[in-house]
């Protein structure tokens, strides 16, 4: 990913939550490595000391403030931090990737700590309230306030942004890394001798709905074929979730494995890899899956999966939240063997259009457009 000779150099802040876990903090990660590649000065300020992800730049970790008990003082503490990196560094550009679900905590930002900064805010989930705050419609004059919004599906910005009065989004989706299938050949010990289909990220049942997937995978009986679900990943239900898998039939084939933040082998080895959300912005495990050749078989949620997915040619798309149906696509992947290869023949090829280089050029292009 060169860098054209004429194009100007911006000193970037990116601000995030954390670099962990998750598929919003994991495309902050990788902005902040597409952004030093382009040749920009790259800084990246988070909120909590969670760092999973590789990234690039300067870090700025106000999350080991945190240590010990928190309180008010100590809030403010960061925040005053905050605002003093941000003026003594003088940025070009803060690109915002946080949830936003506060309006008053969104005026303190917008009034104070970015006050007199040229911004960007990235939207990254469908859910309204997380982005938009409980106060939709006067939040929406910060972000025409800002140089440019950018959503990672076109349905954010047609459906979401544009429709609530937002008159400078542009779509940016999400971008996979090619050099991920570097990591793709070593065999993990807990899967070695298994054939299985996989789900991973966050284990939050609210919002991943990974107890469908489970009565689903029960459901299909391709259990009876020594398929096993491994569900990869941590969170805040994993505990409820197991007690439930017990209860299924086929239970002795449903394993809980632990975060990490290189899946790929995993994704790589699995037969396909499943989508269960409730909502999702512009979901990345399906194109990491996709950019390793792992076909999926993904609800057809409103956000996301349709702009990634094209049906029976690289995965999946189940129209309905139905047990009975999403148990037919898994057994479909398994047992229609050309209906399989065909998939997985096409995986790859369909996400090239999503590599980091395109988007990349994409994020570079509205640097150099908007900035002056």
């Amino acid at each position: 990913m060169t860098h054209s000779a004429n194009d100007k150099r911006f000193k970037i802040c990116l601000v995030s939550i954390s670099l962990a876990k998750g598929g919003a903090e994991r495309s902050c990660a990788m902005l902040s490595q597409m952004l030093t590649q382009k040749g920009h000065e790259v800084h990246l300020v988070v909120l909590n000391d969670e760092i999973d992800f590789e990234y690039e730049g300067t870090l700025f970790n106000l999350g080991l403030l945190k240590k010990g008990s928190d309180n008010f003082i100590k809030r403010l503490t960061r925040f005053a931090k905050l605002r003093t990196y941000i003026k003594k560094n003088s940025f070009d550009l803060i690109i915002d990737h946080r949830p936003k679900n506060n309006y008053k905590r969104e005026l303190f930002y917008h009034n104070y700590l970015y006050k007199n900064n040229t911004c960007i805010y990235v939207i990254h989930s469908s859910k309204k309230a997380e982005y938009f705050t409980k106060q939709p419609s006067r939040f929406v004059k910060i972000y025409n306030e800002n140089i440019a919004t950018i959503s990672v599906s076109d349905y954010i910005k047609n459906e979401l942004a544009e429709k609530m009065g937002i008159s400078n989004c542009t779509t940016i989706h999400n971008g996979y890394d090619p050099e991920w299938s570097l990591n793709k050949s070593t065999i993990p010990l807990a899967i070695i001798d298994k054939e299985y289909i996989l789900s991973y990220g966050r284990i939050d049942d609210d919002v991943k709905d990974i107890t469908f997937l489970m009565k689903a995978f029960s459901h299909s009986k391709i259990w009876n074929k020594n398929i096993h679900l491994i569900i990869l990943g941590d969170g805040k239900d994993k505990e409820k979730l197991e007690t439930l898998a017990k209860e299924l039939p086929g239970f002795d084939k449903i394993l809980f494995l632990p975060f990490t933040p290189n899946p790929f082998s995993y994704i790589y080895h699995a037969k396909f890899v499943t989508l269960t959300s409730f909502y999702e912005g512009f979901p990345m495990v399906l194109v990491e899956s996709l950019s390793l050749g792992t076909p999926v078989v993904s609800l057809d949620i409103v956000s996301g999966p349709s702009e990634i997915i094209k049906d029976q040619k690289n995965g999946l798309l189940i129209s309905k939240r139905e047990v009975s149906l999403f148990a037919e696509g898994l057994q479909n992947m398994i047992e229609n063997k050309t209906l399989y290869q065909n998939c997985k023949d096409n995986a790859k090829p369909s996400v090239e259009h999503f590599s980091m280089k395109t988007i990349s050029d994409k994020w570079n292009n509205i640097l150099q457009n908007e900035l002056h």
